[in-house]
């Protein structure tokens, strides 16, 4: 059996309970098909939600950004915040406006944001800030540069609370308005990957990758990132 987070009132799904989940495959399965999330923190009481690319390994997350952000800064001494991500699977329309819904998956996961200072841990976060997304890439690039490396910010987050919340029922109206003469359904959502672009100036007899292999034309992004994380980290 997965393990779970600890429920309490900070985390706990209030609001339709039963479509709450806490166990650590639920939550990290999701977590792993996102790419962006978004960010929530407090600066002298104005709270800010900033999005940004982030990664996960083990019960632990990773975001990165500028040097010189007002979220690094912020977040750099173990500051609480709350990292989401939603899953926009489709539309539905009923037969009431107060039953028009959109079927979701989402976490929201708490912790306290911690600056990466550690020179060994940064460089490793750097590598995988890449070969999280593209399995191997990085050994294969340019080296950043000190410049570059001192100018990019990681930011770690133990997840010490989490949560997800997942709505998969399509169209749902009341009984007796099933019988009305009025048009309903579900429009699904996906993001689907569409055939690369090269770059326009690349040398001749450069080929793509096997990094980019997880990333086919026509596939979903989800099975995409998916694919590339258990790449990454073969032990999850």
């Amino acid at each position: 059996m997965s393990e779970s987070y600890p429920v309490d009132a900070v985390n706990r799904v209030k609001r339709r309970h039963d479509r709450g989940f806490y166990d650590h495959d639920t939550v990290h399965a999701l977590l792993d098909t996102a790419a962006l999330c978004h960010v929530a923190y407090a600066i002298d009481g104005q709270p800010y939600c900033t999005p940004t690319l982030f990664w996960r390994e083990g019960t632990r997350l990773y975001w990165h950004g500028s040097s010189a952000s007002r979220m690094l800064r912020n977040l750099s001494a173990g500051e609480p915040a709350c990292l989401t991500v939603t899953h926009l699977d489709s539309l539905v329309l009923a037969r009431c406006g107060f039953n028009h819904s959109a079927d979701y998956r989402s976490v929201m996961a708490f912790g306290l944001a911690r600056l990466v200072t550690d020179p060994a841990e940064k460089e490793r976060a750097l590598v995988m800030m890449v070969d999280r997304f593209f399995p191997g890439r990085t050994a294969g690039l340019r080296p950043s540069t000190a410049q570059e490396i001192k100018a990019t910010a990681v930011i770690s987050m133990q997840i010490d609370r989490a949560s997800a919340k997942i709505r998969a029922k399509g169209v749902a109206d009341d009984d007796e308005d099933y019988e009305l003469p009025i048009y309903a359904e579900r429009l699904p959502v996906r993001t689907i990957l569409g055939p690369a672009e090269p770059c326009p100036r690349l040398m001749q007899a450069v080929a793509r990758g096997a990094d980019l292999a997880p990333y086919a034309p026509g596939r979903s992004l989800d099975e995409a990132l998916t694919e590339a994380y258990a790449l990454a980290y073969p032990r999850g």
